[in-house]
């Protein structure tokens, strides 16, 4: 081959070379297109990293390329649970590195890092022209909140907080249908909720993947103890009662259709003495509905598990019990001087009630039959057959593919959080927190 020969031989390898990458970008370019393809990372991979990464793998046209924590255990341990699905991804540390090599190929973030961090990783992530799905609760500082929410509106990007229940088709049914469209319940006055859980100790860490002083520095973290217990320490987190008792407090306001107008609170570090955060915690919100005032309890402890985690959401004619597993709450409970409730089993509203006990068990001892029929339960009809957090997401990525309506964007997420956050304040100042409607509007 003479000079003239290898120069030809080698313009048109190149040139074939070229071709075929474009042809690459090009298949890449249409498959981004295709709005059934969503490219994801996940920022914070552990926990509850995990619990969200799970839920994501099983929604079709999700696609992870990239996940981020500063920890490299929950990098290894996420990391090969998308490996085992088929995704190649890049593992970083810093998330701005991964903002800086992977954002072209990117649709949306996951953020699940702790709750000081939410903001800072959204806010990055929108301003790259991403979406966001943010973990409740949007920050332990109302001002951190607030930046998400300007940010959404200034980049145009979808933010949805991880309020899931919004997006359960068990709670959309009880509330939606139930309570507001067809008056189950009468007016509902008060109601009730709890997340309580057993004594426990510490979260430890395996030792051979524990961090070094120079790196818990880098990041922001004192200790080891405080990285992974950082929901008990004030820089990182809100204690139980925002930790936990988000989920539930965000539903009073979804049954009232209002923000409170108040909150009372008690509760101390009793049990717990080196943690920063109050191991348990007892509130009231009252509310302004047009239909008088209304109150809602909420408690969780953290030294009992008595009676778990659920809502019961009580009116004139009824309650509703209801958790996220149905177990421990999947019922309608009818007060004895209310009209039946045949015709809304005969609709599929609520299931047929459990035959009622009128019989005592113990003889010589009168039963009020109107008692024990009333209190027999009406079962929802309404399965959830997902894991829980599946709907929320689902809802996320579907507002990105054909512009359905969020259920928790930034907006409804900031109002449970102003309400929420205030529980500590009452706890330390023991004083009534007092509301003003512009306290729930960024």
């Amino acid at each position: 081959m003479n000079r003239t020969q290898f120069l030809q031989t080698a313009a048109a390898g190149t040139a074939l070379a070229a071709l075929r990458a474009r042809a690459v970008e090009n298949a890449a370019l249409a498959a981004r297109k295709n709005p059934d393809q969503l490219n994801i990372a996940i920022i914070g991979a552990g926990a509850q990293g995990r619990i969200l990464t799970e839920s994501c793998l099983r929604i079709p046209g999700i696609r992870f390329v990239a996940l981020c924590d500063i920890w490299s255990y929950s990098q290894k341990y996420t990391g090969n649970i998308i490996k085992k699905y088929g995704h190649d991804i890049a593992i970083y540390e810093d998330y701005r590195e991964m903002l800086a090599n992977e954002t072209e190929k990117l649709d949306a973030v996951i953020v699940a890092s702790p709750d000081w961090m939410h903001a800072e990783h959204a806010n990055a992530c929108m301003e790259a022209g991403l979406h966001v799905y943010s973990e409740k609760e949007m920050s332990n500082s109302l001002e951190k909140a607030a930046t998400m929410v300007h940010t959404a509106k200034a980049t145009g990007k979808l933010l949805q907080i991880g309020h899931q229940r919004r997006s359960n088709p068990r709670y959309i049914h009880a509330i939606e249908t139930l309570i507001h469209q067809e008056k189950l319940l009468g007016t509902v006055t008060t109601a009730m909720a709890q997340w309580n859980r057993a004594k426990a100790d510490d979260i430890t860490w395996p030792k051979k993947f524990e961090m070094d002083g120079t790196t818990l520095d880098k990041w922001g973290y004192n200790s080891m103890t405080e990285f992974r217990n950082w929901r008990w320490y004030k820089k990182y987190g809100g204690g139980p009662i925002v930790d936990l008792g988000s989920h539930q407090i965000d539903l009073f306001e979804w049954v009232w259709e209002t923000n409170p107008k108040s909150v009372i609170a008690s509760g101390g570090t009793d049990f717990y003495d080196h943690r920063e955060w109050y191991d348990n915690v007892m509130c009231i919100y009252e509310y302004d509905t047009p239909d008088g005032t209304a109150r809602a309890f909420y408690e969780t402890q953290t030294t009992t598990g008595h009676r778990g985690f659920s809502e019961a959401f009580r009116g004139t004619n009824g309650t509703i019990e209801i958790a996220e597993v149905p177990a421990r709450g999947n019922s309608a409970l009818r007060e004895a001087h209310a009209p039946e409730w045949d015709e809304f089993a005969a609709r599929g509203l609520i299931k047929q009630m459990s035959a009622p006990i009128t019989k005592s068990a113990t003889k010589n001892v009168d039963v009020d039959v109107r008692v024990t029929k009333a209190a027999a339960a009406w079962p929802l009809p309404v399965d959830m057959t997902k894991p829980a957090h599946q709907p929320h997401l689902e809802n996320f990525f579907n507002a990105i593919r054909y512009g359905t309506e969020l259920n928790c964007p930034g907006e409804k997420g900031y109002e449970t959080a102003v309400a929420v956050l205030a529980v500590n304040r009452a706890v330390a100042t023991q004083q009534r927190i007092e509301f003003n409607p512009s306290d729930f509007i960024v």
